[in-house]
């Protein structure tokens, strides 16, 4: 099933000035970068007049140094087609996140593992920021796809914004998740063979998403044998997984990925994932708490889920880096104890 932006109360509080997002935490100041790529080879899936498919990335990366210009988050249109259902919320709020990447700060040298990250559906890219900015302070090079058309807003460098031209009811998962390995495997030959090139360690990458992004992560590592290592965070599998010989993470609200949860699909793919996996549930979390909705729902007014969202993200960021850290660079990095983390037993 797929899941769209936020599914709560649309009475709401006025936001903050300004809403923030957590400092990243790695040792190293963190840069962002926006690329427009564009698949002259592959017609879009989801609009029938374009012959060529294009899509926005943002790259998170740790920098030389903080050049102190503050890499945006969402333009207006954006931002106002995200908060369109939420009536008392001003639809220019999401402009006002405060990040904390420096826009085209100079990268650090040397090659860098590669981290793919692909968001819920419907979801733009930037709630990805908080996990990106902190893989990239962890020494990570990170890349945010936007899959046009599954997004709420897109908009171009041009000033095109575009819709979600797949937000249709009864759109057929396997499809969009189909859509976007394609996407995925276009993004890191661009990356690879591009100027960037100069900074991926190309025997390091792995894949991570939200949701649908986090269902099209077990299916590119199928597909892609430069991918390395997944992870899952509360996405449903559709196709199942039925045969994955790579590490793979999955970290899901108990609610619906639990053992016994309502979303049976993660159990019916647990026996598929033959190299090494992990499945952890969250206490007090909620679909959107793997990401920046965790803390921006409760600043612009909007119910939230249980857990504070701070913690919330800083749960997502530790156990994803560790497992990152494990698969990507040999190194077991520490995680404290998070009474909320329930370990899924293996069966």
């Amino acid at each position: 099933m797929l899941k769209t932006l936020i599914a709560l109360s649309l009475v709401a509080t006025p936001p903050q000035a300004d809403l923030a997002l957590p400092a990243p935490t790695g040792p190293f100041p963190v840069g962002a970068a926006a690329l427009h790529l564009v698949d002259a080879d592959r017609p879009d899936p989801w609009n029938p007049a374009a012959d060529e498919r294009e899509l926005l990335v943002t790259l998170w990366y740790p920098a030389r140094a903080d050049n102190g210009r503050r890499a945006p988050y969402l333009t207006p249109q954006e931002s106002a087609a995200v908060l369109a259902p939420y009536q008392d919320v001003p639809p220019d709020a999401l402009t006002r996140v405060r990040t904390h990447a420096g826009q085209d700060a100079p990268v650090r040298a040397g090659r860098l593992p590669l981290v793919v990250l692909s968001p819920g559906f419907s979801f733009p890219r930037a709630t990805l920021t908080s996990l990106g900015e902190d893989l990239a302070s962890r020494g990570y090079l990170v890349a945010a796809v936007e899959h046009t058309y599954e997004s709420a807003a897109t908009t171009f460098p041009d000033g095109r914004t575009t819709t979600c031209l797949a937000c249709v009811p009864g759109q057929d998962g396997a499809k969009v998740a189909a859509s976007r390995v394609a996407d995925v495997r276009f993004v890191l030959d661009e990356l690879t063979a591009g100027p960037w090139g100069r900074s991926i360690d190309g025997s390091r990458i792995a894949m991570a998403g939200h949701s649908m992004g986090g269902n099209s992560a077990a299916l590119a590592l199928a597909k892609d044998r430069r991918i390395k290592a997944g992870a899952n965070l509360d996405g449903t599998f559709d196709p199942l997984v039925r045969r994955l010989d790579r590490p793979f993470l999955l970290v899901g609200a108990p609610k619906s990925h639990a053992w016994n949860g309502t979303d049976d699909s993660w159990k019916k793919s647990w026996a598929g994932m033959k190299g090494q996996k992990k499945w952890i549930t969250v206490t007090g979390t909620d679909h959107s708490a793997f990401v920046d909705h965790a803390v921006l729902r409760p600043q612009v007014g909007l119910p939230a889920q249980e857990l504070d969202g701070e913690r919330a993200l800083r749960i997502t960021r530790d156990h994803l880096a560790a497992f990152l850290d494990l698969h990507l660079r040999g190194r077991k990095t520490p995680v404290a104890h998070y009474p909320e983390v329930v370990a899924q037993p293996s069966r």
